[in-house]
């Protein structure tokens, strides 16, 4: 009988707060969508992953090549760099085929991203592999016979967990890296897995560029992932990819407001407020908001940004009384 897969981290209030954030933002961002839906955004976004997730991988080729090569033009660069986009593009068009708890579906990706570049394409691999930082070990993986078993299990985790979805997806990220179960290609395939278990949870996931965030953050990417095999808990992980969707959620709503102007949610806002001059808590409790920190990035702060409201006091910004009501010239 197989012991029951039990991956190790801890609920923090940080990760209570991210997901309460997260599922705010998304929340909102459903709203625009069924309101005005923005197809080439959603196609630069899917152009913004796969050249990210890339890039991470040492992949030198620009963000205009990889649209270049989407677009069906010839580029120049390395062959197995452009060979690399091509087998990710494929492997991302075909995404929503896959189900994520299936051993055959995982593979049958890795066939697709990896077709051309190694061996043992859409196969476990067959012997040991390290992760080394500036030609040191920091990572030994689980041996390669026990590396089935180890994935079968993990997405049997995946499938039967209670856990929040994207807390499951955070855990199920780091254990993948941590079991490394391919010769190459654990990197992208991670994290496009990571984004096809958000997807079936939420499907704007298959449009939010994560990995671009995390291409950003590559170093504290890679150090959260260590940190997480040194105390052998993947909590401060699930923090940091928590925050790293946070962000690109935010990514995301900044670019719908540049887009169409005053968005959804912040004429929302201002539909609250009305003629009238309330405080931060008082809008806050109005819009049945929790999360004050979502709320001043989300709303308070780009509403004073674009001068679409004011402060009552604008000589004590931080004071205890202070008041918001829309601008004069609003």
């Amino acid at each position: 009988m197989v012991e029951k897969y039990e991956p190790p981290y801890s609920l923090t209030p940080r990760i209570i707060d991210l997901i309460t954030e997260i599922s705010e933002s998304i929340g909102r961002i459903s709203i625009q969508q069924q309101i005005n839906s923005d197809i080439q955004l959603r196609k630069d976004n899917r152009i913004r992953t796969i050249h990210a997730s890339l890039a991470i991988e040492n992949n030198s080729l620009s963000l205009e090549q990889v649209t270049d090569i989407l677009d069906g033009k010839k580029v120049r660069g390395p062959a197995s760099e452009i060979l690399e986009v091509k087998n990710a593009i494929d492997a991302y068009n075909v995404l929503d085929t896959f189900n994520p708890y299936s051993v055959k579906d995982l593979l049958k990706a890795h066939r697709i991203l990896m077709k051309g570049l190694v061996k043992e394409a859409g196969r476990f691999r067959s012997g040991s592999v390290g992760v080394f930082q500036d030609e040191i070990l920091i990572h030994m993986a689980p041996p390669a016979e026990i590396v089935p078993q180890h994935m079968t299990n993990l997405l049997m985790w995946a499938k039967e967990s209670k856990e929040h979805p994207l807390i499951k997806s955070c855990v199920f990220h780091y254990e993948f890296e941590f079991i490394h179960p391919f010769a190459d290609g654990n990197g992208r395939t991670g994290r496009m897995w990571n984004m096809l278990l958000l997807s079936c949870w939420r499907p704007l996931f298959s449009w939010i560029p994560v990995e671009t965030v995390i291409k950003q953050k590559q170093q504290e990417y890679y150090q959260a992932l260590h940190d997480a095999d040194k105390q052998v808990d993947s909590t401060k992980f699930i923090e940091f990819m928590l925050q790293t969707i946070c962000e690109s959620l935010n990514e995301y709503e900044n670019k719908q407001m540049q887009i169409k102007g005053i968005s959804t949610h912040l004429q929302r806002f201002l539909n609250v407020l009305g003629d009238e001059e309330l405080a931060a808590t008082e809008l806050m409790n109005r819009m049945q908001l929790k999360n004050r920190a979502a709320f001043y990035q989300t709303y308070l702060q780009p509403a004073l940004a674009a001068q679409l409201i004011e402060r009552v006091y604008p000589d004590k910004p931080k004071s205890k009384n202070q008041r918001y009501r829309k601008h004069r010239t609003a």
